[in-house]
């Protein structure tokens, strides 16, 4: 290759690595697999070392992870959180191991799985959890410490401990939690999220920790950064002293050979499948901290820590057939029938392929062998037809619903294809099912079971006829006792006393989620007022964009919402909301931000209280905050509130001002 050759292809490697890395790190969102960046990273290394004039400073391969984003406090890292060097084969584990022996020949390595998540510092101060950042690009990152507080495994405070301890973790969401999550993002038709990784970082950099405590999030702490108070002369002494502290650990083993080092990198690659999380390569580390300071570091890399990357596991398969499932706004998604094969542990034999748009764009027909993979080790995806079958014809998309019959439409600018008719029964056994859900209409007992019963026996065709059911009825179902009817019964008449958001939420309109619907009844005081609303009305409220706006606007006019909604009232469901601000109260106009534990009172419950009277609280602090209301262990959004000059006040001043007495 000759220079001018080379200089073109580092600089269309630069800004392609540049792009993934921001949608990767800031944006949560990636377009390839880590294999395939890692891939592009090392051809844009071997350029670079092939002709060291052409290399930037600025170059991805000198740059640790992404930004620290606008949304939260910048946290500059006192110890750099340096990324890590990949390998791709046993030889260049080789390599590695005789980089290492050059400097000393008695060398120990650590050996551990490589987590698939977000990595995260947290420090603590005699004992208690006092912060907690994202890593960034390495020197700074983001203040998390409100969304890492709902981390259940995180120890929020750890008996004998040191004066100060930085720790470094990785933030991940088990394959359990993720499905969960996703089942839950389909059954409301919003957009997935790719894997467990992105889940993960998403959740974590949410505005709202209320958001990120849903998520189920864990943590595995592999690293110390900083301790003051105790003395860690190797790596495999921290990690058991972590753990004697209550932080959760991965397993590791020592070896003082590379090829038993290889072996046992090997094994934990066929354990893959095994476990309830992701993890997409192994560890190699020096175990003493005294040669690892003989070792030093490059500008992005420590020189004593080696990763090595698994390849994506991809095989080929026959594609048997392509279901049509409905969703509950009507939505018509394609699944994949395979012949079974074994991925990354488990056997694969369906996957979705998307939409209409995404089989014609890879060219998907019935009977092709196609290649199948696993993204992020858990959903399973098409990658590209491998080969088609003798007589191959394209898949010829519905034009009516496989489930009633009824038109079909592909609106402009939207992949997805609709069905036209609300009385489609697929719709409605989904709608049912997201109507009684726990965020929903919470109505205990009232299983997806128990619905297809309802429906199959015709007692149940809108989820009016929920409120219309007696014990008798639901008693004679198959495996309803007496005493359970009764109980779905009180379930169905407790729900009726709802606020006004739940039945906002759970009438399932499209693109209003449950802080929408929260929202739109802080707006309007009532259903009334929400159904003669216009589309420029619903605009108004913050957060509310012109095709959320449209959405209301259009289900509110259809006849049949005006029929549903009059049939609720007759039916004695509650239609006025509780969450309209109050106007006038002691607090209106003014933003609270709340940070560290206050004395007698939940933040939770000093929020509700803000709410009521006219306030609002916010989970960053601005120039545009009023107060922070602060206690004890209160951490950086107390230090941003003085350096901005906001007024800061305790639990006593904040009762004042209410005029509370103690």
């Amino acid at each position: 290759m000759d220079v001018l050759t080379a200089k073109n292809r580092i600089n269309e490697l630069t800004k392609l690595l540049e792009y993934h890395n921001n949608l990767y790190y800031n944006m949560d969102e990636p377009e390839i697999s880590d294999f395939e960046y890692d891939k592009l990273l090392r051809e844009l290394e071997n350029l670079e070392q092939l002709y060291p004039n052409l290399k930037s400073p600025t170059s991805p391969t000198n740059k640790v992870g992404g930004s620290a984003g606008e949304k939260f406090s910048p946290v500059t890292h006192a110890v750099v959180m340096e990324s890590l060097h990949d390998s791709f084969s046993h030889d260049e584990l080789r390599d590695f191991d005789r980089r290492v022996r050059e400097i000393s020949s008695d060398i120990e390595y650590v050996v551990e799985p490589k987590f698939d998540g977000l990595s995260v510092s947290c420090e603590y101060k005699n004992g208690v959890f006092v912060r907690g950042s994202t890593r960034g690009d390495g020197v700074t990152g983001e203040d998390v410490t409100d969304n890492l507080m709902t981390v259940k495994s995180l120890p929020k405070r750890i008996l004998n401990a040191p004066e100060y301890l930085e720790v470094r973790g990785e933030v991940y969401m088990s394959f359990k939690s993720f499905e969960e999550l996703t089942k839950k993002q389909e059954e409301n038709e919003e957009k997935t999220f790719k894997n467990p990784r992105n889940a993960a970082a998403g959740s974590l950099r949410q505005k709202d920790a209320r958001i990120t405590a849903q998520r189920k999030l864990d943590i595995f702490v592999f690293n110390v950064q900083q301790i003051r108070g105790k003395e860690l002369t190797s790596h495999s002494e921290s990690l058991n002293y972590l753990k004697q502290l209550g932080f959760p650990t991965a397993f590791y083993n020592v070896y003082d050979k590379i090829e038993d080092v290889i072996s046992e990198i090997e094994r934990i690659g066929n354990m893959r499948g095994e476990f309830d999380y992701a993890i997409d390569g192994a560890v190699v580390k020096v175990n003493s901290f005294a040669t690892r300071r003989l070792l030093g570091s490059t500008a992005k890399y420590p020189k004593w820590a080696e990763a090595y990357k698994y390849p994506p596991e991809e095989k080929p398969t026959k594609l048997l057939n392509i279901e049509i499932n409905v969703g509950r706004t009507g939505v018509l998604t394609p699944v994949g029938n395979f012949e079974p094969v074994l991925l990354a542990g488990t056997t694969v034999s369906r996957a979705t392929l998307h939409n209409k748009d995404f089989i014609e764009e890879k060219g998907i027909c019935v009977g092709d062998t196609v290649i199948i993979r696993k993204a992020g080790e858990i959903i399973p995806e098409v990658l590209c037809v491998k080969e088609h079958s003798e007589g191959f014809k394209p898949f010829k998309f519905p034009t009516t619903c496989p489930s009633c019959g009824g038109p079909v439409i592909q609106e402009e600018g939207e992949a997805a294809v609709r069905c036209t008719n609300t009385d489609c029964p697929a719709q409605l056994m989904r709608h049912l099912i997201h109507f009684v859900a726990r965020d929903a209409m919470d109505i205990d007992g009232m299983g997806p079971a128990v619905l297809e019963q309802l429906v199959k026996e015709g007692l149940v065709k809108s989820p009016a006829d929920l409120y219309r059911l007696d014990a008798d009825e639901i008693s004679g179902l198959e495996r309803m006792a007496e005493k359970s009817a009764n109980n779905l019964i009180n379930s169905l008449s407790k729900s009726k006393q709802n606020d006004l958001y739940r039945l906002v939420f759970a009438l399932g309109i499209r693109n209003i989620g449950l802080k929408a619907a929260k929202l739109l009844c802080q707006k309007f005081a009532d259903m009334d007022a929400i159904i003669s609303a216009k589309a420029s009305d619903f605009e108004e409220i913050d957060g509310f964009g012109s095709v959320m706006a449209l959405s209301l606007e259009n289900y509110f006019s259809l006849e049949s919402t005006k029929e549903l909604i009059a049939d609720f009232k007759n039916l004695g469901l509650n239609m006025v909301s509780s969450l309209t601000k109050p106007s006038g109260g002691v607090f209106e106009g003014m933003t609270f931000v709340l940070t560290g534990t206050l004395p007698t009172m939940k933040r939770s419950e000093a929020s509700k209280i803000i709410e009521e009277n006219g306030g609002k609280t916010s989970s960053s602090v601005s120039k545009k905050t009023s107060y922070v209301l602060a206690g004890e262990d209160a951490g950086s959004k107390l230090t941003k509130a003085q350096t901005l000059g906001v007024s800061i006040i305790s639990e006593e001043e904040f009762k004042r001002m209410l005029n509370i007495s103690k």
